[in-house]
């Protein structure tokens, strides 16, 4: 018998994947099934980009590069932090990634072992506490709250902070909730965290130009005092709907930045040549195609939460950010993995139910409102019919 380390008894996996897989099994089968389950932008990659990474592949590009990305992509993601957010980044402690999980894998895999803590939002990305087990250390879930708009708490997360912790992980805009953290509750958290100067913070701002009714996106990148053991994760995928291209970034402290490196070179050794071209002219091009996917974002949001709200026993907080709803349903009498199992087999609609995001998921189900608008109204419709039918006591 082959034995495997006890650590892969530990993983978890992306829920998300399972429900594409049997979607599109249904989907073969004949079934008719709208999927709003997945977060994967339904647009095209930009033209632009597309031929320039076309014309990277004819003009020789078929080789290694650094490890570490490119230098002119390197410089492009620090001189776009700098028009974004008006902040100083050095291209030395930029590194190209193939996907934003890479960072993620990096920090947890730099700070997670026996005996450590590492703090992650719940309900949240499901691979943060995935890897945090993994490693073997503690996963500390930091609960992200209906009631306060899906941002979280600077107070709540200071209180879990312990001498065991290791790394605090925080998202916004989130995965899965749409929430957007405001800058006075950042601000409170930074100043709190003074009190633990041994606490490593990744932020997760992957969905940061996904913003809506005013909200600013507030980077950490901001906050100088955090910034020698501040980690940013950001990428290409969802802002220029690059999912299949697997491009991502992320902003090290320099202490930890040959650790990163090391990393690199033993797992993915670097990023494909010609989609870092890709993602050098998707920074450096015209952003009028980012626009016009944010606003129609903005369109399709505003007629998911309106029909989410109309359904049975159905509320539904207006997300700020990111492409998802998170839709509570508890006053329906169903558990969320059941209803988002039966929408699926029975109205045809691909959902994830809350808690493949966490133990306060509970509740809540997710939808992506990355489709298009039509996709969305029949899938509210077969919804509706399908809660009216299936009222449970």
């Amino acid at each position: 018998m082959l034995h495997i380390t006890d650590a892969f008894s530990r993983i978890g996996e992306e829920n998300a994947f399972s429900v594409l897989a049997r979607a599109t099994e249904l989907q073969r089968q004949g079934k008719d099934i709208i999927n709003l389950g997945i977060g994967q932008p339904d647009f095209r990659t930009p033209e632009n980009i597309v031929e320039a990474a076309i014309k990277a592949l004819r003009d020789g590009h078929h080789g290694y590069t650094p490890a570490t990305g490119i230098l002119p992509l390197r410089e492009a993601v620090a001189a776009d932090l700098h028009k974004r957010f008006g902040v100083d980044v050095s291209p030395d402690l930029v590194m190209i990634v193939p996907g934003g999980k890479v960072t993620m894998f990096m920090a947890i895999l730099m700070f997670g072992e026996p005996g450590a803590e590492i703090l992650y939002p719940d309900p949240g990305f499901p691979i943060y506490r995935s890897m945090i087990e993994f490693t073997g250390a503690k996963a500390v879930p930091v609960p992200i709250r209906e009631e306060n708009g899906f941002a979280f708490s600077a107070d709540e997360t200071l209180a879990l902070i312990t001498p065991k912790t290791r790394l605090l992980i925080i998202n916004s805009p989130a995965n899965p909730t749409g929430g957007v953290t405001p800058k006075a509750e950042i601000d409170k958290l930074v100043k709190g965290l003074e009190r633990f100067p041994d606490v490593a913070i990744m932020s997760d701002e992957i969905y940061a130009q996904m913003t809506y009714d005013g909200e600013q996106h507030q980077t950490l990148l901001a906050y100088p005092e955090i910034r020698h053991r501040l980690i940013l994760l950001d990428g290409w995928s969802k802002t220029y709907a690059m999912t299949g291209w697997r491009m991502g970034y992320s902003v090290w402290p320099k202490p930890l930045y040959d650790a990163a490196r090391k990393l690199a070179v033993n797992s993915f050794s670097c990023v494909n040549a010609s989609a870092q071209y890709g993602g050098l002219e998707a920074l450096t091009g015209p952003q009028d195609a980012v626009h016009a996917m944010v606003q129609e974002f903005d369109r399709r949001r505003k007629v998911v939460v309106e029909g989410l709200n109309k359904l049975p026993n159905v509320s539904a907080a207006t997300p700020k950010g990111a492409f998802y709803a998170f839709p509570n349903i508890s006053k329906t009498g169903w558990r969320a993995k059941p209803l988002a199992s039966a929408l699926l087999e029975e109205a045809g609609v691909a959902t994830i139910g809350g808690p493949d995001f966490g133990v306060h998921g509970e509740g809540f189900i997710r939808l992506s409102y990355a489709n298009s608008t039509e996709n969305i109204l029949r899938a509210l419709e077969r919804i509706e019919k399908f809660l009216n039918e299936h009222a449970q006591k």
